[in-house]
This record gives structure tokens, C-alpha cells and sequence, in this order.
């Protein structure tokens, strides 16, 4: 269980105009999860535990997915699908989270600038009066406290440093490799860099795990390629860029499969090359197609 996750739902979500289904959920999930934003409880354990029906945690799950906050992988065991494994994106809900604090919070939260009346009673006699703000109305009671040294009680909180939050983004992505990949990349300077670089430049973590998904897909049943699943060649700044076209059209294509070295689907919206095509013929369509 993440309570910093789950502080980060109710900070983020609730206050972005998700639905209350979609927050339950969110949080639910962030019950389940480590820090790294990873659970897999099943569809029937989330819709008991929110009072809502299976079909409605569906569709509120895609609907989340789509938007950004969450990924999902589908596991099997055996000939039998096991429950998703669902990973929240964890730079989003944080990023989110403390774009919500603002500074009127903590004026709010300083009862000295709303009500002058209560902190500067001290002010408007002399020493030997007393101050009625702080004695309660006791007459016996002498003020020696100065009010201007009262500090806010509801201090905001920092926003977090960039470096850090681009690290955690990093950190998630790389997790998504290794559950991808079946791999054990470590938490480290190799490893981060690249990644660090792509999320510096302004693509997303749903962007690096969309490739990590398009090149596993690809190049897992190539004994020579699988070795080319990894950080360094995966978010290299000369690759990525075009791994990422690829993928998105993989992606609007339904994420074909990969069986022997081809796509298994060929609808002129997604193809894996142009090799065979046969620019002889006149396409349908045009004049003089047969």
C-alpha cells in the first residue's frame, strides 16, 4: 500500500473534475500499489470494493488509461488470462498533485491577514494591560508574546525540484522495461541517463513505455535483436524519435502481433514494410484499374 500515491489521488484527481467512479478507482488502485505506482488487483476486487459494476470499472479504466493516468498489461497464466497488471503514472498524479497548491492557500492559512483583530490586540495598550486575544478575557493575564512572530500553522509545501521530479519519471519508465522485458535493469547513472534526457526534452513516460511496447513486440522472438531491449538503445536521441512514429502507428493500428518476422495485420494503416508491394499495378480506385 502507497499512501504517498494515495495522497497524490485525492490531491490530483479529485480536484481535475474526474469522476467520483474514476477517483474510487484511482485510489483503489494506489491502495494496492507500491510507490512505484505497480498492482494488479483484478477487475471484480475493484468493482466490490467502490459498489460499482464490473462493466463501469471497465470502461472508467480505459477512459483513464486513454487520458494518461494509468497503463495496462495483460497477463495470462497458462491458457487462463490473469488479472491486468496496471501501473500509474506516477510523474502525472505528482505533477498534478502540487500544480493545485497555489499561494492563496497559504494565505488562508495565515489567520494574522484575514482577522487583524486576533493577533494584534497586544498592540493597542500599553504593557501593563492585558491582551484579551491571548488571556481568554482574564484581566489577571499580562500579554508577552509579540503576534508578529506567529507563524502560518498550515505551512504549503514546497513544489518539488525538476531534476527530482524528471528522475521519478525515469525510475517509473525503466520499471515498465524490466516488467515489459522480463529484465533487471538497475537504478543507475547507465541506465537513467537516456531516459532522463528523452522526459528533458518534453515526451512523456506514456510515450517512452509506448516504444518499450512497439520494439518488445517486434524484436522479443529475434534472438538477435531482443538483445537491443534495453535503455541505451531503446532512448537514444538518434533512435527514438523514429521508434515513437513507428509505435503510434502500431498503436492506432490495435497493436498488432508480431508471427515470423511480419505483422500480422495488413490494412494499408499499419504495415511492418514496403518491400513486396507491387507499385506495377493501378490502385482501386484510380482510372485504368482493372
Amino acid at each position: 500500500m502507497s499512501t504517498k500515491l494515495t495522497g497524490y489521488v485525492w490531491d490530483a484527481c479529485a480536484s481535475s473534475g474526474m469522476k467520483l467512479s474514476s477517483v474510487a478507482i484511482m485510489a483503489r488502485l494506489a491502495d494496492f500499489s507500491s510507490d512505484e505506482g505497480v498492482s494488479w488487483p483484478s477487475i471484480g476486487t475493484i468493482a466490490r470494493q467502490i459498489g460499482a459494476g464490473e462493466s463501469t470499472v471497465r470502461t472508467a479504466i480505459a477512459q483513464l488509461e486513454k487520458d494518461g493516468w494509468l497503463s495496462r498489461k495483460q497477463r495470462r497464466n497458462g491458457n487462463r488470462n490473469a488479472s491486468n497488471v496496471y501501473q500509474i503514472n506516477v510523474g502525472k498524479l505528482q505533477a498534478a498533485a502540487f500544480s493545485h497548491l497555489s499561494d492563496s492557500d497559504a494565505s488562508k492559512s495565515d489567520a494574522s491577514k484575514s482577522d487583524p483583530s486576533k493577533f494584534e490586540a497586544s498592540k493597542n495598550g500599553n504593557a501593563g494591560r492585558f491582551d484579551p486575544s491571548e488571556s481568554g478575557g482574564d484581566p489577571s493575564v499580562k500579554s508577552k508574546q509579540d503576534p508578529s512572530d506567529k507563524k502560518p500553522s498550515c505551512p504549503v509545501a514546497s513544489q518539488p525540484d525538476r531534476d527530482v521530479l524528471i528522475t521519478d519519471q525515469a525510475k517509473q519508465a525503466l520499471v515498465h522495461l524490466n516488467q515489459v522485458t522480463n529484465s533487471r535493469y538497475q537504478v543507475s547513472t547507465t541506465s537513467l541517463q537516456n531516459i532522463r534526457a528523452r522526459i528533458g526534452e518534453g515526451f512523456t513516460v506514456a510515450e517512452l513505455m509506448l516504444v518499450v511496447d512497439y520494439c518488445n513486440a517486434k524484436w522479443a522472438e529475434d534472438l538477435k535483436m531482443s538483445d537491443y531491449l534495453r535503455p541505451q538503445t531503446l532512448f537514444q536521441p538518434s533512435k527514438f524519435p523514429g521508434y515513437l512514429k513507428s509505435a503510434n502507428s502500431w498503436q492506432n493500428a490495435g497493436r498488432p502481433q508480431r508471427i515470423n518476422g511480419e505483422w500480422a495485420r495488413e490494412d494499408g494503416i499499419f504495415k511492418s514494410s514496403f518491400e513486396k508491394t507491387d507499385y506495377s499495378k493501378v490502385p482501386q480506385g484510380f482510372r485504368g484499374h482493372e
